[in-house]
């Protein structure tokens, strides 16, 4: 040990228990220092409200992307595979041979068509047919696993279909009603073609949670949609689910070398590029403006600490010529501003996760308060409201706030260790 440190007394280094001591009495307000005080708490509140937006909004945009995409592909394939040259006549065998690559969990011949649906009530409404067997339906767990009416046992021999909840609702519909389905596809007569009307019983009502599907898919039998859509032997399209969504452009070629003909295949990121980009970019807009409430709590804390520096002028005098080194002086306001930054940084977090546990709550609530209702399924997608707090994200917005918050303290402190002594107490 040297001299030097021998001769330090006990307690005395940096950020040592006297130098906390004199941080921890500057943030305790006294009566005169009511303004400063007032600063001290806006900034603190400022970062904590900051912190917790920033949480749960980011939440809550993830949630949206995962519920989206785990129903978007729950329903519609990672691959879809088109035929090019010729009718899709051996989708059977197609479908086998993509089953068999690595990855794929399994392929659905699908028949796809538009059609103008009505019920008892209503207009009618505008609706998506999709043709599929009952044993390919059943592997859509997104949907075999919400049915709230019915049955899809016997699905393909019952001519019947399965529709949404909230499609069932608008037509004022209920289970063994039937839907009435025009498609312009119909038959060729010397006239023209005429329009194919033809009533469906109602087998099974399904409620997946997003409005779009609930409100406009209808499943049909797949032997029934090939007479309905006059496309008797054939299938549209061969629909490719996989093990992980992210893989797709590995299992692009190796789909396209078991499907043995000329086929078109397009994945869900191009299909659904426009949407998720438009998520992505709101995301990260929104948090750069959120990010401005953090900083202004910063900025805050610059004006309080400046504030507290001038006020306590003779005091930082005194310590001074007592033998503090202007390092023990910075060190005390950036302990200072620094307390204001972590604690409510700490508090934002606990806030924000508190809010991201019961947001769904939160939204009843104001619902009810308001009389409104907030997050329109029909304008939102889903039912209710997600959050899923990312953990990464979370860190990345602690050490953003607290970062700002020390950059914030450096300047004062070292305002405070430039402070000249002796001209400070010259003019008290």
């Amino acid at each position: 040990m040297n001299e030097t440190a021998a001769a330090r007394p006990a307690g005395a280094g940096p950020f040592s228990v006297f130098e906390r001591m004199v941080a921890w009495r500057y943030l305790r307000s006294r009566r005169k220092e009511t303004v400063i005080s007032v600063i001290a708490s806006i900034s603190f509140l400022g970062i904590m409200l900051g912190v917790a937006t920033l949480i749960v909004v980011m939440a809550v945009m993830n949630g949206f992307r995962a519920e989206l995409l785990s129903r978007i592909l729950g329903i519609n394939g990672h691959l879809v595979v088109q035929p090019i040259d010729t009718p899709l006549e051996d989708y059977d065998a197609v479908a086998q041979r993509i089953n068999g690559v690595a990855g794929v969990k399994f392929a659905i011949p699908l028949i796809d068509g538009q059609v103008l649906a009505s019920g008892n009530v209503g207009a009618g409404t505008g609706a998506l047919v999709r043709g599929v067997t009952g044993e390919n339906l059943g592997k859509l767990t997104v949907v075999s696993t919400n049915i709230k009416h019915g049955s899809l046992v016997g699905f393909d021999q019952s001519e019947g279909v399965a529709i949404g909840q909230r499609m069932a609702n608008n037509l004022g519909l209920v289970l063994g009603d039937s839907i009435t389905l025009v498609s312009p596809d119909g038959d060729i007569t010397p006239m023209g073609t005429t329009p194919r009307v033809k009533a469906y019983p109602i087998v099974a009502i399904f409620d997946v949670g997003m409005s779009e599907f609930d409100s406009s898919v209808i499943f049909m039998p797949f032997e029934e949609a090939q007479l309905y859509f006059n496309l008797e032997g054939r299938a549209q399209t061969i629909e490719v689910f996989v093990e992980n969504p992210d893989d797709v452009d590995s299992l692009r070629q190796l789909v396209q070398i078991a499907a043995a003909r000329q086929v078109f295949i397009s994945d869900w990121r191009e299909r659904n590029e426009t949407f998720f980009s438009a998520l992505q970019v709101e995301r990260n807009v929104m948090f750069m403006i959120l990010t401005l409430i953090v900083l202004v709590a910063a900025l805050n804390i610059i004006s309080g600490l400046i504030m507290l520096v001038k006020d306590k002028g003779r005091d930082i005098a005194i310590l001074r010529t007592m033998g503090a080194t202007r390092g023990a002086v910075m060190r005390i306001f950036l302990m200072t501003g620094a307390a204001i930054g972590v604690t409510g940084t700490v508090a934002g977090v606990v806030l924000g996760v508190l809010l991201c546990l019961n947001v769904e709550r939160i939204r009843q609530f104001f619902s009810w308060i308001s009389g409104t209702v907030l997050f329109n399924p029909e304008l939102y997608f889903l039912s209710q409201l997600p959050a899923k707090m990312d953990v990464g994200e979370t860190i990345s917005v602690v050490l953003m706030a607290l970062i700002l918050s020390f950059l914030a303290t450096l300047f004062p402190a070292w305002r405070a260790a430039k402070l000249d002594p002796v001209e400070a107490l010259r003019y008290e």
